[in-house]
Formats: C-alpha cells, sequence, structure tokens
C-alpha cells in the first residue's frame, strides 16, 4: 500500500493522527505570513531591527531602538518571534515592534 511508510504525528488541533507531511505543509501555511512592524514578510533565519526600546520582564534589562537580532525563528502564533540575544535566553518579541533588516 501506497503512503505506509509515513510517519504519523498526533495532531492535538484535530484530536487525530494525521500523516507528517500532511501537519508539516500545515504548519508552513500557519507560519506563512509573518510580517514585521513596516508590512516585511518574515522568515526564519532574517535579521530584525529593534523600532523602539523594549523592558525585557524577568531580565532587569532594556534592548535599545536599532539593537540588532539575528537568526530569528517562527513560531505558531504569527505576532511573536523566536530570538537570540547575548545576554537573555528564551527571549520572544512581537512582530510589531521589529523591522526587516
Amino acid at each position: 500500500m501506497a503512503g505506509d511508510d509515513d510517519d504519523y504525528v498526533y495532531d492535538e488541533a484535530t484530536g487525530e493522527w494525521r500523516p507528517a507531511s500532511e501537519v508539516a505543509a500545515t504548519i508552513a501555511d500557519t507560519v506563512a505570513d509573518v510580517r514585521d512592524a513596516a508590512g516585511n514578510t518574515l522568515a526564519d533565519g532574517d535579521s530584525v531591527v529593534l523600532i523602539k526600546d523594549l523592558k525585557v520582564k524577568g531580565a532587569n534589562q532594556t534592548l535599545k531602538q536599532g539593537t540588532i537580532i539575528k537568526s530569528i525563528r517562527l513560531t505558531a502564533n504569527n505576532q511573536e518571534i523566536d530570538c537570540r540575544f547575548d545576554a537573555i535566553k528564551g527571549l520572544v518579541l512581537r512582530t510589531e515592534f521589529v523591522r526587516k533588516r
């Protein structure tokens, strides 16, 4: 039978076991329309610049306007991106505060 070699994953949204390729396509469609403050489309690995000073909760630090964040990762929420920054682990930024570089 065709498709027997496909891996199956549990889809929490539907409560069903679905082929991994279908779930991956659904996730790609969900995160495909992530846009920055200027309306530019963002993708994994892009660099962004902060458009305003942001106080980071729990880090007692302020990220200044103009700070460059490299290698972003898109999340399931099209309003947020995962970021790496030297002094802050697990940084998540709202797309309304960044502009694509």
